[in-house]
């Protein structure tokens, strides 16, 4: 029998021989079956174990690759996360709370491996910490793509912007993928890397697995399923600050009042008049194309963003905000918003500074290098500290306005998990508007928080306040995100 060989070919694998393999279709231009880059493991254990003939492999490019060492330790529950990931198959997601080590562990994984590494990270921030700990704690050269810097290194940090548009180009180059922050990675495009890439072995590390479109569904084929999880309260007092969760309902004024029940009752009235229920993100997306050919509905949209405007930025809010800042003068707080324009408010009301998508760089590191000094007692951001920022002198977190994505709430809390010295327990409070439907975003926010059930000290779900006037339901469509601009 002929040797059938393999090549790799711009993100996918190209099989020239005899044999039929699986996951492969024929591609009548270049005479081979191609198959996606994904399936390169699967496909190389297919034809050793099937004796179909020699296989000539020619798919993996790697840079040379000195012995990696990590210098740290792994604790207990680290070791035990790295155990299940290497007994299925080095394949899977370690779901662990932020600040509990997950950038450890992925560095050990990489001395298990011992071979060529790529570490594909969301933000800037996350690639310079990866960065500086493979370096210090690896002793290597670290290469980088992302930020203008592109330059290929044994272990080799990237966005999940610049893997994505060099997936082709870097697929073959690395054995093990760490993707960080691995729920971003079943994105539309950013799956792609994972499809384009034929590293066999394959680490995602999330403190917030699951996500509202139910996209999390595509990680077992891309990356592997869950091969072991904690919660924040399994490691909180020894590992993580413990922390309570508190929520504060807040009065609208009379104006706010009658200015969200008006728009509300449009959006309500519409919704019934035509039938319309949203239980589902879907139903959402088939009313978002509504508006687009009925005026009406358009109507009802932007009244129902309105209503939700007026919850998010009411100014008893701030009133209790001021209250917070000034019951904790010894604390560092991290202030929450949807927007950035409620941010703006804040930051000009309490003299604050700020952080949102627009901040420059340089400034971005000087707030945040103030803050860890004690320089800034607190700090008004909208999403972009929602991730990746280690900040452990936070104690305090208060969430003005939000979405009610479960994701976006851990991530919040997480900011304020990691231990400092003379740090007591963390506290994140959510300045709820009574009488809105903001009362069931909180509500939502918090429903897949901790297998075990309520944290002490939190509401249970039936002492809730539900007293919003909304006779539809809206599940699974983020309040706040229906009127992003």
């Amino acid at each position: 029998m002929q040797p059938t060989y393999l090549s790799y070919d711009r993100g996918t694998l190209l099989v020239r021989g005899e044999a039929k393999v699986p996951y492969s279709t024929w591609d009548d231009r270049v005479r081979a079956f191609r198959a996606q880059a994904l399936y390169y493991r699967e496909i190389v254990d297919f034809l050793r174990k099937s004796e179909l003939g020699d296989v000539k492999d020619g798919v993996e490019d790697l840079p040379p690759c000195p012995e990696l060492r990590f210098k740290g330790k792994l604790r207990a529950y680290q070791r035990k996360a790295l155990d299940s990931w290497d007994r299925a198959g080095r394949r899977g997601v370690i779901v662990l709370p932020t600040g509990a080590g997950k950038t450890v562990i992925g560095m050990k994984a990489m001395e298990l491996v011992n071979r060529p590494a790529v570490v594909i990270v969301p933000t800037l921030d996350l690639l310079e910490q990866w960065r500086r700990r493979v370096a210090e704690d690896l002793g290597i050269e670290v290469g980088v793509y992302g930020g203008g810097e592109n330059s290929l290194k044994a272990v080799t940090i990237a966005t999940y912007d610049s893997a994505f548009l060099r997936a082709s180009e870097l697929g073959n180059r690395f054995s093990l993928l760490i993707a960080d922050e691995t729920h971003h990675l079943p994105a539309e495009s950013f799956r792609q890397i994972a499809e384009m890439f034929t590293a066999p072995y394959r680490l995602g590390l999330t403190a917030t697995y699951e996500r509202d479109d139910m996209l999390h569904l595509e990680l077992p084929r891309l990356i592997g399923g869950v091969v072991y999880r904690l919660d924040p309260e399994d490691l909180a007092s020894r590992y993580l600050s413990d922390y309570t969760v508190e929520r504060v309902n807040v009065e609208l004024t009379e104006g706010e009042k009658a200015e969200y029940r008006q728009n509300y009752r449009q959006f309500t009235d519409y919704l019934e008049k035509n039938r319309i229920w949203m239980r589902t993100p879907m139903d959402f997306q088939r009313f978002i194309m509504r508006t687009s050919r009925d005026p009406e509905a358009r109507r009802a949209l932007l009244a129902r963003n309105r209503a939700v405007k007026v919850a998010f930025d009411s100014e008893a809010k701030l009133d209790r905000l001021e209250g917070i800042l000034r019951e904790n003068p010894d604390e560092r707080v991290l202030v929450f918003t949807q927007h950035n324009d409620l941010v703006y408010r804040i930051s000009k009301r309490f003299l604050l500074p700020f952080i949102t998508h627009t901040t420059a760089k340089g400034e971005r590191f000087e707030v945040l290098k103030g803050f860890r000094e004690g320089r800034f007692r607190a700090v008004a951001t909208s999403k972009v500290l929602d991730e990746g920022i280690d900040v452990p002198e936070a104690s305090i977190g208060v969430i003005v306005s939000g979405t009610g994505s479960s994701r976006e709430f851990v991530q919040r809390l997480g900011r304020l998990l990691r231990k400092s010295e003379g740090k007591g327990k963390a506290r994140l409070i959510e300045l709820v508007s009574r009488e809105t439907a903001e009362t069931r975003t909180s509500s939502r926010r918090k429903r897949t928080r901790g297998r075990r059930g309520t944290r002490k000290g939190e509401p249970k779900a039936e002492e809730e306040e539900e007293s919003a006037p909304e006779p539809v339901v809206t599940k699974g469509a983020d309040e706040g995100e229906l009127y992003e601009e």
